[in-house]
């Protein structure tokens, strides 16, 4: 770490000042000892480097409020120390420049604090964060004398938390020196009058009774312990009195309301014969799992543990643990969620999942597996499995053409924990199988050899630990307009904003299964929504598109009187049904009835309107009394808000009544199973409200029409639906593709598939009357199991409506027609046409091919042709998880065209686990990717390849080695003649995988054909003169640079991303390169626009080759020529050296003459 003699203490950044407080002296060295790391016994480690400025205006500001502002959880709450780098990778000391800089607030760097003629250097920061870093919270107030008889001794307490430094912090328990709680002895309080009064005078009690936002709760009973009869009922302001009591000194008054958990508060008398006791009780809230057992794998004779933990209200305190579905009987397995087994034995190998229990309900964790292997069996074998690459098109590898090669793969299965390992709770860090060795081959191609790490060698290691990310964007469902500046909520706990654009990244914590997250509208324009985000537990980041329903404007009633509000009457159709409001419904948060004129919202989320479907919150599910979560068939849910006309202060309301039309039902069989459900934001789970009963006719006598009638109270909780729970459920299986070649080992993982369930109309199933459910699965190594609602009987009584997207690109699905191929939709006939499957374009060839549309049908048990998929029974789902890619399946496929990629280090982009850490890596570090593109100009009649070459540059572990290749076709811009634009990936500059040393890559672009460059960006010229060295581009029919190490922009022709998923980074380069913006985002190539290099095409004479080509088939004979036409060069100032494409020789270079110091270009 660099030790800055010129560095000045830290000054207070704007808005960064607090009048009247000392500032601390920046520490250089981490004070490790005031953060207790041995407690973590982790250590520290730094993060990625950061520079989100640049040294323009008054200097170069990298404030560490706005590297968070940017970059969101990369950086801990307490970084400990801080390092800077310039862009050529010197520190301010070796620049002799005078910086403001601190792990608190980040670098400053100001252009009149430097020597005369000197400015700012263009810094990047890194910070030091603890790993697992703990710490105590300030201690609490003393509490209460346990006694509050005058004359009595009690204690009292105090507490502090153990905290983590990490955000999110982890679920599993933290460990912290010293002690949590104290006591101390204490004495009851005595009046000022004298002594304690004698004999028991009977007490005048008052109270109220609140809900746990501070709302009056009428109707609750309160009981004083030992007496079963209740003592009293508080009113509708939540207020209660009771008479002639005589409590114990140290008696505790309980209430109890219907739909709330019970609520305890001490008595606390004052001597004068009036005593007080006020009550907050919750909402009765069913549990729901934040900590699920985690997979083990274990020796024989050692031991194992299984955590997991419910939350709820009340908490819950009973569970139970079942082995392989069976329930563990005794004590100790029912205790708490903690369940030991010691010195374990082959037979108790198996799936165990634990259940949580408490008045409100019960829930199921998901099940974990348990391997137990004999002493000295090894779980990870040394021969790597096999794994293909697609090589070059030169370098074909039998006479049949073949360009596959094996390179090999490490399962990156778990290894068994050592016997000093601790038996804790959560995700084991661990052990796994994963690369040892790898070797470098050499393969034979067309005139070259091409270089290639293969996996030698597997072996136990240290398990890989990615970070695990949500990414997307919130948009009005309407308009499209962005959700800009809104708070997004993990339970109840707000973790960030979207950005302008309504972009969002989110975390997820360690341990979670089930990521719920709320996003709200600050301006109150937008109803809230509750998203359940499918995420890749391996690591990398998913992207969400979200989408949010639009308030409905406010219609003013009148408090005092009855009135009604229709459910989904827009669009012309018949409501299906409407709320009821009698006289006085409308209460103050204090309980006080609120007569005068109200503002009343409710939106309806409509399903026979098929463009609601992805604005719907949560995944409609519920936990059942079994603790199993299963789906609900929705028939409309409305989110309401009322506020006081004047004031816009939020009202409360209740009971109101819900009345559903029953001829929008059109199952006969779920009016019987007709419910009123509310959604719990922090589980994202459906709980019961009411059910819905049918009642008379129409209050209208010309409507002979029936209705299901039911009661709900308006609280807390503003989001309802009108659902029946629904067992007919199967699971359809779901492969994705990189291409329509449909290979097994080119399938996509991190795939967003999601399956809308449609209710169709009789004899027409490709019109959907409705649609009644939603769900959405991330596709693995093996594809995705979607759960659907499906019928044996009738096989069109339900269908399903499947998209797939990848970063926020659809994918295209199967086509349809004019013919039906079973073989590339991927099923096999009959079961085929008995799915009817069908593209979004079957009927018109305008539409959309990005979704298909199925009917569910059930397999039938006794017909072969249908038990191998894609359609499996609900009971089978690790049939559908475990089933091969020979068995039935329905795919998707990304539409690429003639674009290639090859790594000498393979690495499978949907996998991050897959990274291996080597100096030829593309990737160099596995928790964050930049992705590089070069925006290439071609005018010409066709559209051509263009091929990045990429070797190292610089730095002397890679420099003349190859890291890969890049093959790109250009795309037609519609609105210029004879010109196309490639967007070509080459490999960023920068610190290789082992943070010491940068690299700038050589990069090469050579397009295809008989092509010469005729320009070159005139900002990038000047930037690379101005960063040398110089790489040579004395051959007219290609260009060479050494990689920037800044990020530049548009303007230079450079795009450059910088995200926890490679593809994810990738797409948006792609798109901001093909509109030729640093913001923008198009798929329509605007080849005039943000160019870096341009080259001229024309039609070469019948059968001469390109250049391109010649490289390829004769590297040799392609050289010599290069060399000839430098040797004619009149430009040229020195003896330039040639790059050797065929074998990766280093490419030329030139130092450029020093400059002279002097002012800055723009400087006065």
């Amino acid at each position: 770490m660099w030790q800055c003699h010129l560095c000045v203490p830290p000054e207070p950044l704007e808005n960064d000042s607090e009048p009247g407080k000392a500032e601390k002296p920046w520490k250089l060295q981490p004070d490790l000892e005031e953060l207790d790391l041995g407690t973590a016994g982790k250590g520290a480690a730094w993060t990625s480097w950061f520079n989100i400025d640049h040294p323009g205006g008054d200097g170069d500001h990298e404030s560490l409020a706005a590297i968070r502002f940017y970059y969101g959880g990369r950086v801990c709450a307490r970084p400990v120390a801080m390092e800077a780098r310039s862009t050529d990778w010197r520190s301010p000391e070796a620049l002799g420049q005078r910086v403001h800089a601190s792990p608190e607030r980040g670098l400053r760097c100001l252009h009149r604090e430097q020597r005369p003629g000197a400015a700012c250097a263009n810094y990047s920061v890194r910070f030091l964060c603890p790993r697992g870093d703990v710490y105590w919270s300030h201690w609490s107030p003393w509490s209460r004398c346990s006694r509050s008889t005058c004359g009595t001794w009690g204690t009292q307490s105090r507490a502090r938390r153990c905290r983590s430094a990490r955000s999110p912090a982890p679920l599993k328990e933290l460990h912290c020196r010293g002690k949590a709680t104290e006591r101390r002895p204490c004495a009851g309080p005595c009046p000022a009058s004298a002594a304690p009064p004698a004999g028991c005078p009977g007490l005048t009690l008052h109270g109220t009774v609140l809900s746990s936002s501070g709302a009056a709760l009428p109707g609750a009973r309160l009981y004083l312990p030992g007496h079963p009869a209740p003592l009293a009922r508080s009113d509708a302001r939540g207020r209660f009195v009771a008479s002639g009591l005589c409590p114990g000194p140290s008696a505790n008054l309980s209430a109890h309301r219907d739909g709330f958990a019970p609520a305890l508060a001490p008595i606390v008398t004052n001597g004068s014969g009036v005593a007080v006791a006020h009550l907050r009780m919750r909402r009765l809230e069913k549990p729901y799992m934040v900590l699920h057992p985690a997979a083990k794998v274990r020796e024989a004779g050692q031991d194992v543990t299984f955590c997991c933990k419910a939350s709820g209200t009340p908490a819950p305190q009973k569970y139970f643990w079942y082995h392989n579905g069976t329930l563990l009987q005794g004590p100790a397995q029912r205790a708490s969620g903690r369940l030991e087994l010691r010195d374990v034995a082959p037979g108790q190998a198996g799936t165990y999942h634990c259940k949580a229990s408490s008045e409100a309900g019960a829930i199921r964790s998901e099940p974990a597996l348990l391997t137990v292997l004999a002493q000295g069996q090894q779980s990870c074998r040394a021969e790597p499995e096999p794994s293909l690459v697609e090589l070059p098109s030169e370098c074909p590898q039998d006479a049949g053409g073949s360009r596959y090669y094996n390179v090999g793969r490490c399962p990156s299965s778990p290894c068994p924990g050592g016997p000093a390992e601790p038996a804790g709770c959560g995700e084991e860090s661990g052990r796994c199988c994963g690369v040892r060795r790898m070797e470098l081959r050499q393969v034979q191609c067309a005139g070259s050899v091409l270089p290639v790490k293969v996996v030698a060698e597997c072996g136990c290691g240290p398990c890989a630990q990615p970070r695990v990310l949500v990414q997307g964007r919130v948009t009005a469902a309407d308009t499209g307009e962005p959700l800009r500046f809104g708070h997004i909520f993990l339970g109840g706990k707000k973790v960030g904003f979207t950005g302008y654009q309504g972009s969002f990244t989110i975390e997820v914590p360690p341990d979670t299964r089930r990521l719920v997250a709320r996003f709200v509208d600050g301006q109150q324009r937008l109803v809230d929504a509750v998203k359940v985000l499918p995420f890749d537990r391996r690591g990398g980041a998913v992207y969400h598109e979200v989408k949010m329903m639009r308030k409905k404007e406010p219609v003013e009633l009148d408090g005092g009187r009855s009135n009604s509000i229709p459910l989904g009457e827009s669009g012309g159709r018949e409501p299906v049904g409407e709320l009821l409001l009698p006289a006085g419904v409308f209460l103050r948060p204090s309980g006080e009835v609120f007569n005068g004129t109200v503002k009343a919202s409710v939106t309806f989320v409509d399903p026979r309107d098929m463009g609601t479907a992805s604005a719907a919150s949560s995944d409609l599910s519920f936990a059942n009394a079994e603790g199993e979560i299963v789906p609900l068939r929705t028939y409309g849910m409305f989110a309401v808000d009322f506020r006081e006309g004047e004031s816009g202060a939020a009202l409360q309301a209740g009971p109101v009544q819900v009345r559903m039309d029953a001829g929008q039902v059109w199952m006969a069989e779920h009016l019987q199973k007709m419910k009123l459900w509310s959604l719990n934001p922090e589980s994202g789970l459906w709980e019961e409200e009411g059910v819905l009963r049918p009642a008379g006719g129409g209050r209208r006598k010309r409507e002979e029409r029936t209705f299901l009638v039911g009661n709900l109270e308006i609280r807390e909780r503003r989001l309802f639906n009108l659902d029946v729970p629904e067992d007919r459920r199967c699971f359809v299986k779901v492969r994705a593709y990189s291409n329509e070649k449909f290979n097994p080992y080119e399938q996509l993982e991190g795939v967003v598939v999601s399956l809308i369930n449609l209710e169709p109309q009789p004899g027409f199933p490709s019109n959907p009357r409705a649609w009644g459910r939603f769900d959405s699965v991330v596709t693995g190594p093996n594809g995705a199991c979607l759960p659907a609602f499906c019928d044996g009987q009738r096989p069109d009584a339900y269908t399903a409506l499947v998209t797939a997207t990848l970063g926020g690109e659809e994918l295209e699905a199967v086509a349809s027609s004019p013919k039906l191929n079973p073989n590339a939709v991927g099923v096999a006939q009959p079961y085929l046409g008995k799915l009817g499957y069908r593209r979004s374009d079957h009927e018109d060839a305008a539409l959309k091919k990005t979704a298909f549309q199925i009917n569910v049908a059930k397999p039938d048990p006794n017909n072969v042709d249908e038990s191998n998929g894609p359609v499996y029974s609900y009971r089978s789902l690790r049939e559908c998880e475990e089933a091969p890619v020979s068995a039935n399946h329905l795919r998707f496929y990304r539409v690429e065209v003639d674009k290639y990629e090859y790594n000498v280090v393979p690495f499978r982009e949907s996998d991050v686990t897959s990274w291996t850490g080597d100096y030829l890596a593309w990737w160099p570090n596995p928790q964050e990717f930049r992705a590089c593109f070069i925006k290439v100009q071609l005018e010409g009649p066709q559209e051509y390849m263009v091929r990045s070459r990429n070797v190292g540059g610089s730095h002397p572990r890679t420099r003349g080695q190859l890291y890969g290749l890049r093959d790109s076709r250009s795309v037609r811009d519609p609105l210029l003649d004879n010109t196309s634009g490639a967007c070509v990936e080459f490999k960023c500059g920068g610190m290789l995988f082992d943070q010491s040393l940068v690299d700038r890559t050589l990069v090469s672009i050579v397009p295809q054909g008989s092509c010469r460059r005729t320009a070159i960006n005139g900002l990038l010229r000047d930037y690379l003169s101005r960063h040398p060295p110089l790489a040579d581009n004395n051959h007219t029919g290609a260009f060479s640079m050494l990689a920037p190490l800044d990020p530049l922009g548009h303007n230079y022709g450079i795009y450059t991303v910088t995200d926890q998923n490679p593809r994810l980074a990738k797409e948006i380069a792609i798109g901001r390169c093909f509109a030729g913006t640093s913001d923008g985002f198009s798929r329509e190539m605007r080849a005039g626009e943000g160019t870096a290099v341009t080259f001229s095409c024309q039609e070469r004479p019948p059968g001469r080759e390109s250049f391109f080509q010649r490289l390829l088939s004769s590297p040799g004979e392609a050289l010599q020529e290069i060399r000839r036409e430098m040797g004619r060069s009149e430009l040229r100032r020195a003896p330039p050296e040639v790059m050797d494409f065929s074998s990766g020789a280093p490419g030329p270079t030139r130092r450029t003459p020093q400059r002279r110091p002097g002012r800055l270009r723009g400087q006065r």
